[in-house]
This record gives structure tokens, sequence and C-alpha cells, in this order.
């Protein structure tokens, strides 16, 4: 969205009216569910207003760490990506040997499942 003749500053105030304006879009539905849901599902529940709404929206986001960005996971993938693809098969069969090994020291569990010879 950030355009070359855009100012910085402008740019970062449209960013800030679009990140309230989703906060105030997302109270919205999520007291519009909860007042369509939960008084229905759970018969002694209340109606919630949208400041409460905008709470329970920060609540969830404190417990359950929510509305992460995945912008840097993006990248990292990314990386990873280019560098199997930089590999040659010697280091690709390196790489699976080396991960053979770190799987042997773990639980069954944790392993990888053992393809079968005799199928």
């Amino acid at each position: 969205m950030r355009h070359e003749n855009m100012s910085y500053k402008k740019f970062k105030l449209i960013k800030c009216l679009w990140i309230l304006a989703g906060a105030a879009a997302l109270g919205a539905i999520v007291m519009w569910l909860w007042n369509c849901l939960i008084p229905t599902i759970f018969p002694g529940a209340n109606a919630v207003n949208y400041w409460q709404a905008l709470g329970l929206l920060l609540l969830c986001r404190i417990l359950f760490g929510g509305f992460r960005g995945h912008h840097r996971d993006w990248h990292e993938k990314r990386e990873h990506w280019q560098r199997w693809q930089a590999m040659t098969p010697e280091e690709r069969g390196q790489f699976f040997k080396q991960r053979e090994q770190f799987f042997k020291h773990r639980a069954p569990f944790c392993r990888p499942s053992e393809k079968k010879d005799n199928e």
C-alpha cells in the first residue's frame, strides 16, 4: 500500500486508522456472535454490549496470543525453501542422515514412521 509519493507519516497514520477500523469491526463481530450464540447455548448467560465485546477480544488476545502477524514466519519459510533448493543431492542425503540420528534418541512416538521393506 506504500506509494512512492506518500510520506512516511501519512502511511503510518493510514495504517493506524486501518488497525483501529479492524479492531472496531472485530469488536462488533464478537458482540454479534456472542449475543446470537452464547445466550442460546447457555441459558444463564447475558448478552454483552460493544465495550464488553472489545474487552472479551482483548482478554482472548492476552490469554491465547492471537492476532500475531505472520510476516516473519513467511520469510523464514522462504529462506528454508531457498536453502533446500540450493542443496545438492549429497547434502540432502546428509541432512536426512542427521535427522535420522536426531530421532533415534527420542521416544518412539516422536520418531518418523519407519518404512517396511517387505511390503
